[in-house]
């Protein structure tokens, strides 16, 4: 592992990593993994480029070096980004499927317990299939989950990246609620919601702010097309702050004239079961439970409004086309994975269809500590009040 202090994190937190993960490798009887996920290889690693359409792998071994595999365009990522000491590289015509079971036969690995990510979402079906045929005979197992398993729990590094995320998701907000008039246009608000995280420290995210107004709040994971937001209406404003790849998000809405009484018993019901969430998410609740307390107190309106999706997921290092780990954990019915500390969570108790024709959001990005939770914002939870022209 080579050395050096221009990381995200300190070397020991890699080795701390590496360290767990080769545990789990061993556990599940795996001699070496195939990792391709680009979170994965990031959280590993350190490594990121934007050129993951193309196949990339770390392939790691129980013992000895990891080698990084990549289209030659993306080496220099390894060299300028990450603690890998060794990589192998295929040229824009190359065949990288070959190039990886070349790289393993050289290791000694190919007779092996070899285990890869089956569903990682940059590792598609013709490529697998490739693979199971170039490596006929062979000892492959899916060990989608591993990395995954190592990343849930958040470190207090970790934790800090988040916080640095999380400045640039209030930055964009609050110049979302400064943008939001009757007269401007989605696009402007987006424009300065951008241009507020990006000023505020943050990189680019997974997924740019959702801004919908008026009927269009109703269109699942729509974001701006140029409407003009008008007296009278609302805006929605789903912003997600990135910071080295670490992620935090959070819901607002803001009206634009006198709030209506339906929009403000809406406010008051989300607000309480954030309330809730931080009065009672800690170590030990199951995650079912979690969904539970805060879905009992959205459903129980007299506004018309619903909650149709999970109500959070787990939340931290992302890529396009999404800033969310919710592969790795949801809170949602039935699962009973435990809650633990360093767990981080985008609560999400948003109402879909208050007075039959609006979508309304109050959420938080919190992280679970030893003996409750706490949230990475100090914004306000209220409905932001514009005047109407």
């Amino acid at each position: 592992m080579k050395q050096r202090d221009d990381m995200t994190f300190p070397p020991e937190e890699y080795a701390r990593r590496l360290g767990n993960f080769r545990k789990r490798l061993q556990e599940r009887q795996l001699d070496v993994a195939v990792i391709t996920s680009p979170a994965d290889l990031m959280y590993l690693t350190d490594y990121q480029t934007t050129g993951y359409s193309y196949f990339q792998a770390l392939i790691v071994p129980l013992e000895g070096e990891p080698v990084m595999l990549t289209r030659q365009m993306e080496e220099s990522n390894v060299h300028a980004r990450t603690w890998v000491e060794k990589s192998v590289t295929f040229n824009d015509t190359g065949d990288a499927i070959q190039l990886l079971a070349d790289t393993l036969k050289s290791m000694g690995l190919m007779e092996k317990n070899i285990g890869f990510e089956r569903n990682s979402y940059f590792f598609p079906a013709y490529q697998q299939d490739r693979m199971m045929a170039t490596f006929d005979g062979k000892r492959l197992y899916d060990c989608y989950g591993i990395v995954e398993d190592c990343r849930v729990c958040k470190s207090d590094v970790e934790i800090d990246v988040m916080r640095k995320a999380a400045i640039a998701t209030e930055a964009g907000m609050q110049a979302g609620f400064d943008a939001c008039v009757a007269g401007v246009s989605e696009n402007e608000i987006a424009a300065e919601v951008s241009a507020a995280m990006f000023r505020a420290g943050g990189e680019f995210p997974a997924v740019m702010p959702y801004i919908t107004s008026g009927p269009r709040s109703m269109i699942g994971h729509a974001t701006w097309e140029g409407r003009t937001v008008q007296s009278g209406e609302h805006v929605f404003l789903e912003v997600g702050g990135c910071y080295r790849r670490y992620h935090t998000a959070m819901m607002r809405t803001v009206v634009i004239g006198d709030m209506a009484d339906s929009m403000h018993r809406a406010q008051e019901t989300m607000k309480a079961a954030l309330l809730e969430v931080r009065a009672h998410f800690k170590p030990g609740l199951t995650v079912s439970d979690a969904d539970a307390m805060v879905r009992k107190i959205i459903m129980d309106n007299d506004v018309g409004a619903t909650l149709i999706t999970r109500a959070g997921y787990s939340i931290g290092i992302a890529f396009p086309p999404s800033w969310d780990e919710g592969n790795i954990l949801s809170l949602k019915p039935g699962e009973q994975t435990i809650l633990r500390p360093g767990m981080t969570f985008h609560v999400i108790p948003w109402m879909w269809g208050v007075d039959g024709d609006k979508t309304v959001g109050i959420s938080d990005t919190v992280y679970i500590t030893e003996d409750g939770c706490e949230s990475f914002f100090t914004l306000d939870e209220d409905f932001v009040c514009k005047t109407a022209a």
